[in-house]
């Protein structure tokens, strides 16, 4: 929680698009109408300039523009929770990945268990369901399925523990089990297999080394699809993975999806170190799953939570995808591209009517009457130009 909170107070800042429009649109306006005023000595006119100044395009076209995104969003499966995505996401040129869930689906399988002498597979197999029964982690569903595809029952357990980092330790019957990574494995009498790809966790029974567990999660179908358009079609000019799991795990993913840069065995910390040393340089996309990812998404200039793992996490995101598809992500920046594109137009077309106006206006040729007509006819085209941004007219995905 500290570090979310670290995170969250050290935000990226951001602009909103009316506010920098508005900067000096309306200094301006104001401007035009004192000196319509004082060289003209006519108050009418003055009041003419002001009414056909009002900034109602910025006022009311672009919330329209954004609230018609939103709703695009919300019927493609994607939940924004903060605006301002919108106006960032399509400018971000740093897209950083979290590995599991993400690029790959998020549902690894027991795929070998390699015993040492006097043990089983079907003993270990049977302890460590039964201790997985309560954990959390992500492997403890593929040794639950694995247990129950092989038929074994369920042994009564006592004494839990899962401490971060530590893994899982309880008592299976009448054995002290400890399922936890090779790095924490002290013991140098203790010989592992070598390092593979994949998942992998050892198991100890009593402190002896008893088995390792490996898995295998399958990366998506289009994720190197999705990661070979990103530079082309949206001017990213960095992919990179920072992930919790094992260098070999992550490295072999990253060859399959076509990522060069790799940060492996992260903790959060480490993680939004990375992010915000990232996020200084280049706006900066930050998509994760887990508890873990949610204090990078605070650091990122965009954070989107890739489905609805932990509510921890969606808290956290500015965006959430409910659907767990890369084309969703792919969808979002392409919402968001055009609800910029089409909130300019009725941005910057409302402007530039109001200031023919103004000058219509400063020179006499507009009353003060006139004005708020022409003025409702100006805010009437921006707004229906604006509803534009919720009709799905364009394709909202290129990959």
């Amino acid at each position: 929680m500290q570090v979310m909170q670290d995170a969250e107070q050290q935000r990226p800042r951001i602009r909103r698009l009316g506010d920098k429009l508005g900067a000096w649109y309306t200094p301006a306006a104001l401007a035009l109408a004192g000196l319509t005023w004082a060289a003209t000595g006519e108050p009418h006119r003055f009041l003419a300039v002001v009414v056909v100044a009002t900034p109602c395009p910025l006022v009311i076209a672009i919330p329209v523009a954004v609230i018609g995104a939103i709703s695009l969003s919300a019927r493609r499966g994607i939940i924004i929770k903060n605006p301002a995505v919108l106006e960032q996401i399509d400018r971000c040129r740093t897209l950083i990945f979290d590995k599991t869930g993400t690029l790959t689906y998020g549902k690894p399988t027991l795929s070998e268990i390699l015993c040492a002498p006097g043990f089983t597979k079907e003993q270990v197999l049977q302890a460590v369901a039964s201790l997985e029964r309560y954990s959390k982690h992500p492997l403890s569903r593929a040794v639950l399925e694995a247990a129950q595809a092989a038929h074994l029952p369920a042994e009564p357990v006592s004494d839990i523990s899962e401490r971060p980092g530590e893994g899982l330790r309880g008592m299976v019957g009448e054995r002290r089990i400890q399922i936890t990574s090779r790095t924490r494995i002290t013991d140098r009498t203790i010989t592992l297999p070598a390092v593979s790809s994949g998942l992998e966790c050892v198991v100890l029974f009593e402190d002896i080394y008893a088995a390792t567990l490996r898995f295998h999660d399958t990366p998506r179908t289009d994720s190197r699809t999705f990661i070979k358009h990103l530079r082309p079609r949206h001017g990213v000019s960095r992919v990179l993975i920072v992930s919790g799991d094992r260098d070999q795990e992550v490295r072999h993913l990253a060859e399959q999806v076509g990522i060069t840069e790799v940060h492996s065995a992260k903790s959060p910390e480490d993680k939004v170190a990375i992010v915000r040393s990232e996020a200084s340089h280049a706006p900066t996309l930050f998509l994760g799953d887990g508890i873990n990812d949610a204090p990078a998404m605070q650091a990122a200039t965009v954070g989107v939570a890739f489905g609805v793992q932990s509510d921890i996490t969606s808290e956290a995101a500015d965006a959430v995808i409910l659907e767990t598809s890369l084309v969703r992500v792919d969808e979002l920046i392409h919402i968001a591209r055009r609800m910029r594109r089409i909130a300019l137009q009725s941005a910057l077309g409302g402007m530039v009517l109001s200031v023919l106006g103004m000058v219509a206006a400063a020179s006499g040729y507009l009353p003060p009457i006139g004005g708020a007509i022409a003025q409702e006819v100006i805010d009437l085209a921006a707004v229906l130009n604006a509803v534009r941004v919720a009709l799905p007219g364009d394709s909202l995905t290129d990959f």
